[in-house]
């Protein structure tokens, strides 16, 4: 009966020594929230002491019968980007087939679209969602520098 209560009194220390032990050595990463964003990523193993940085560039947009506000986005390549879109009005959608961005957007309603910036060049995006008499000229540019 000691036994039993020795082994179990050690197992319940040694699972809460290791909560600590775990929780002691975690590495959170830290975001900063701006219009660039820098945080800081977990280390590949064998990589303890070199941390890498990910730049993440955060835009707001609208959609609107019939444009996106703002139509010109420009990135640098390599980023990370976040598009948070609102539509305003009525359903539109969100299409930036060269990165393979495609969301549909209700009114009120903020969608988020994350991609990363890995081509250079000018990229079309446009509405996707039969909007109105307008539909056909929304349309946006994405440059990538």
């Amino acid at each position: 009966m000691k036994t039993k209560i020795l082994v179990g009194l050690l197992v319940v220390l040694l699972v809460i020594g290791g909560y600590f032990f775990l929780k002691k050595n975690k590495k959170e990463p830290s975001i900063l929230v701006d219009q660039d964003v820098v945080s800081n990523q977990m280390p590949a193993p064998g990589e303890e002491d070199v941390e890498e940085m990910v730049v993440l560039k955060e835009i707001n947009m609208i959609a609107k019968n019939w444009y996106f506000e703002p139509a010109e986005v420009r990135v640098k390549h390599g980023e990370k980007i976040v598009l948070k879109i609102k539509s305003v009005d009525v359903d539109h959608g969100f299409a930036l087939p060269d990165f393979d961005v495609s969301v549909k957007l209700k009114p009120g309603f903020e969608e988020t679209v994350e991609f990363t910036a890995d081509k250079k060049g000018e990229f079309t995006f446009f509405c996707n969602v039969l909007c109105g008499q307008g539909h056909r000229d929304m349309k946006g540019k994405l440059i990538v520098e």
